[in-house]
């Protein structure tokens, strides 16, 4: 298992920033490789990513989200990986959104990429993409403010 943890600061305030992180739809917008994110219900989301020439699917379950403050999630199916990504309130309209992702990388592509720091440049631009994707919008697409509380298995 490979863990990478990264954080940004975004000027924006911690209620609007939570609340974009949670239209997972829109990843593809800011994620490199994302390429569709579809949202089955509260708790279980289906992605196609590119890696490299192929395109894998999966199917996660977020196991626990709690508003402004988190949202963590694990993998069903596909390349084993979960993470959590926590939202810290700065000042009245700043956040840091930190990310921590472990993941196992699946076949010799994923391996090779692993070990070059393929996925934590990728990683860092991502959030460099999403901060520049919310402070360049007057407000989020939208927002789901549910709390999920799930034992990780």
């Amino acid at each position: 298992m490979s863990t990478t943890t990264a954080s940004i600061d975004v000027d924006r305030p911690v209620r609007t920033v939570y609340n974009q992180w949670t239209q997972f739809e829109t990843f593809p917008h800011f994620m490199e490789g994302v390429e569709e994110i579809r949202q089955r219900d509260d708790t279980h989301v289906h992605w196609r990513v590119k890696v490299g020439p192929a395109t894998r699917e999966f199917d996660a379950t977020i196991t626990e989200q709690h508003p402004d403050e988190r949202v963590a999630w694990r993998s069903d199916s596909g390349p084993q990986h979960a993470g959590v990504v926590t939202f810290q309130r700065l000042d009245e309209n700043h956040t840091r959104v930190t990310t921590q992702l472990e993941v196992d990388p699946d076949g010799f592509l994923e391996n090779v990429a692993d070990k070059l720091g393929i996925l934590k440049a990728r990683v860092h631009g991502d959030l460099q993409r999403f901060k520049k994707f919310i402070e360049e919008r007057p407000m989020e697409t939208g927002g789901w403010r549910g709390d999920v509380s799930q034992p990780t298995l």
